[in-house]
Order: C-alpha cells, then sequence, then structure tokens
C-alpha cells in the first residue's frame, strides 16, 4: 500500500512535510543481543515515527527513523541516552529531508 496523494505528508502538498525530516543513525556498543531493536522500534512508534532499524555487520545498529522534527530529534536523545537497553557508546546521526520511503516502523 502506498501513501494516498493529498495526504498531510505529501511534499507535493507542502503541508506539514516541510516540518519532515529523516534521521540516518549508526549505534555503536553492546547493541546487539540485548533488545535494542525492538525497544527503539517501541519508541519511534510511540513518538509516530516511520522507518526501521536494523543490526549490521560490524556489531552496530542502523537507525533510519522519518516523522515531525521534534519526535525525530526526541528518539535521537533515546538513542543517546542511558534508557536504552545495552550499552550505547557512540552515535553517529545524520539529518536530511524525509523521503516517504516507510508508512510505519519495522525492525529487522
Amino acid at each position: 500500500m502506498g501513501r494516498h496523494a493529498g495526504s498531510p505528508h505529501d511534499p507535493a502538498r507542502g503541508g506539514s512535510a516541510q516540518d519532515t525530516v529523516r534521521l540516518d543513525a549508526k549505534v555503536f556498543g553492546m547493541v546487539q543481543g540485548v533488545g535494542f531493536r525492538y525497544w527503539t522500534m517501541g519508541t519511534a512508534e510511540e513518538l509516530g515515527l516511520s522507518g526501521e532499524v536494523s543490526n549490521l555487520d560490524d556489531g552496530s545498529v542502523r537507525v533510519i527513523a522519518e516523522g515531525a522534527e521534534p519526535q525525530v530529534k526526541k528518539l535521537l536523545d533515546w538513542l543517546k541516552s542511558d534508557r536504552t537497553p545495552g550499552r550505547v557508546e557512540r552515535v553517529e546521526s545524520d539529518f536530511s529531508a524525509a523521503r516517504g520511503t516507510f508508512n510505519r516502523f519495522r525492525a529487522h
């Protein structure tokens, strides 16, 4: 299912899409095998974000999240906090314009 034309997040309409951002983050530390992806997914869903979280071969976790800028920043703050499962050593992050790629948040 794709997004319906004219939805509030449709960049062609302006609207709130101009306030939506994309976070691409890589989380380093003891973040695999500790429930980190599922806690991240739950937190992102609570914040109303779409995107995905996945383990990488180097032992880090990649998080891509799109949504309202304040909510995306809350997710980034959470990723950097001591409230996450495991132990986060550092987070590398980049913000860009949302692409509208996701319609929900998923872990894989």
